[in-house]
């Protein structure tokens, strides 16, 4: 298990509150762990690309969450393309989501 970077805790606590913000945290530690992106040396900060994109895809739905990770596993590039993070990778550092209240 690769733990989340406080950059990512930052974002998962603004898409995802309570029961689901804690089931959301399992899933980026457990399953959005960047086996297939060619990520050796695997940190919290750089798994940062990959788990900020599915959280951006997912827009605080669990379902959406996993379906991204799923699709991850496949070929993470799409999911970065879908994110907008593919042009750069450094891209995904200027992202935040928005609050809703």
């Amino acid at each position: 298990m690769v733990p989340l970077s406080a950059a990512t805790r930052d974002r998962l606590d603004v898409l995802f509150e309570g029961a689901e913000r804690a089931e959301a945290e399992q899933i980026l530690l457990y399953e959005c762990v960047g086996e297939r992106n060619g990520t050796e040396d695997r940190t919290p900060e750089s798994l940062e690309r990959l788990r900020f994109a599915v959280l951006k895809v997912s827009d605080g739905d669990l379902d959406e969450l996993k379906r991204a990770i799923a699709w991850s596993r496949v070929d993470f590039r799409d999911v970065l393309v879908w994110a907008g993070f593919h042009r750069d990778p450094r891209d995904h550092s200027d992202w935040f989501p928005e609050s809703d209240g």
